[in-house]
């Protein structure tokens, strides 16, 4: 029977993307693991990939579209035997979990039958399974419970050859849990529509931008992290001096392997190694419970074009710093061209955001949930600072600020975290040790 081939849910927060280019045509053959078109979710440009074998026998989404839903059947694939006169002309509408009980009952359409894939079977913690129609269908005819099954497929999606040879008694069933009835939500303050601020400059010249999903995924994330994470701040002034000293050694040093080490650099790995310090603020907020995590992942915001990412360097306390100046221009190069995977730039306990190339003084940066804290860095400017023996100097200062979810860490702890972080940069030799 034709396989329906639904709009993928490409990242854990994508609800819709753009089918950005086919790469495939009616009429051709795919097997596993070919690509078959490219998707523009909210943060990137990524390749979707083949899960069954067959072909191409309808495209039911045009290359270009917008606002396509995840679980939009996008194309339908015909397995061996199969014609297009098999396959209906059902328009490119998401897959319902259940018919509404108050709708009105159509007549039956004369239209060839095609049987449809179970709905999308979900884990007795009510999460969502991501699974391929084909091994739906095999699923629920041999009476599978796709949640104990473990995908091979792209991002952990369950296909075919993980059901074929299974059977009921394999998987146990979950006993899903009945959810607690959920408390009133208190009244989300907004602000007025778009047709009352459209109104409100009704005979003045201006240009209407639309939203794209990556600018309406940061202003979603970013008001919930202003209005739900409880932040408070904790500024320094850092002296580079010795950094800059000591970088300038460096880069002197590395020429013949063409590296060239950033303040930047310094900064990520003086987070990182910070955080191994103070064990106990290298943590995220899970909602019923903190999460304290072994290793450094540090992210690091990078403007784009209309937005921004914050790209993960995993294990950044592990790492030299010529390997972080590596990874971290490599991030940003492909952040810049959207061509990141999602596990490039989710994660981390903590975040650094530099505005001081740009001029900026010092800022308070806004958390990106879940991580319990990013650092604000200004630009490093010449000031009269007091010596240890009272006598005037000038020192390059820099100023951070530490915007800190108080959830997570409290403030003697963020107190200690930023201690770490300037002793590291104010010593750099001692990061390599």
């Amino acid at each position: 029977m034709p396989i329906e081939i639904l709009m993928p849910a490409l990242s854990p927060t994508m609800e819709e993307g753009t089918l950005a280019k086919w790469l495939v045509k009616e009429g051709d053959t795919v097997k596993s693991g070919d690509v078959m078109a490219e998707i523009e979710t909210d943060k990137a440009t990524m390749e979707f990939e083949a899960v069954d074998e067959g072909v191409i026998g309808k495209i039911m989404v045009a290359e270009g579209s917008e606002g396509v839903k995840v679980n939009t059947v996008i194309a339908v694939l015909m397995e061996d035997g199969e014609s297009a006169d098999d396959i209906g002309s059902a328009p490119a509408t998401p897959k319902a979990d259940a018919p509404k009980e108050d709708a009105p009952k159509a007549a039956p359409a004369a239209t060839p039958e095609v049987a449809a894939a179970p709905p999308a079977p979900t884990g007795g913690d009510g999460k969502r399974v991501f699974a391929s129609p084909l091994a739906r269908r095999i699923a629920a005819d041999k009476g599978v419970d796709l949640s104990a099954v473990t995908g091979s497929g792209p991002h952990g999606r369950i296909v075919k050859a993980d059901v074929e040879g299974l059977s009921a008694s394999d998987t146990p069933k979950t006993t899903a849990a009945t959810p607690a009835a959920e408390a009133p939500k208190a009244a989300v303050a907004t602000g007025p529509s778009a047709s009352a601020v459209a109104k409100m400059y009704e005979g003045r010249d201006y240009e209407e931008v639309k939203l794209d999903g990556m600018r309406k995924t940061i202003a979603a994330r970013l008001t919930e992290a202003k209005q739900t994470v409880p932040h408070f701040y904790l500024r320094r002034d850092i002296q580079l001096d010795a950094l800059m000293a000591f970088r300038a050694t460096l880069n002197k040093q590395l020429e013949g392997r063409g590296v060239k080490l950033s303040v930047n650099d310094f900064i990520i790995k003086a987070c990182a190694i910070a955080l191994q310090q103070v064990p106990d603020a290298n943590a995220v907020w899970a909602g019923d419970r903190i999460l304290k995590l072994t290793p450094s992942d540090v992210a690091v915001a990078v403007a784009i074009e209309g937005g921004l990412f914050t790209p993960v360097l995993q294990d950044a306390h592990q790492k030299s710093l010529s390997a972080l100046s590596a990874q971290m221009k490599d991030l940003a190069g492909r952040a810049r061209d959207r061509k990141l995977a999602p596990h490039e730039y989710q994660g981390g306990s903590f975040a650094i955001s530099n505005l001081g190339m740009f001029g900026i003084d010092n800022f308070d940066a806004v958390i990106n949930p879940p991580h319990g804290a990013i650092l604000a860095v200004g630009a490093g400017v010449k000031k009269p600072v007091v010596g240890k023996d009272g006598e005037l100097a000038v020192a390059t200062v820099m100023s951070v600020t530490l915007s800190v979810d108080h959830r997570v860490i409290d403030g003697a702890l963020g107190a200690e975290l930023l201690n770490a972080i300037k002793d590291n940069l104010e010593n750099p030799m001692s990061m390599l040790a």
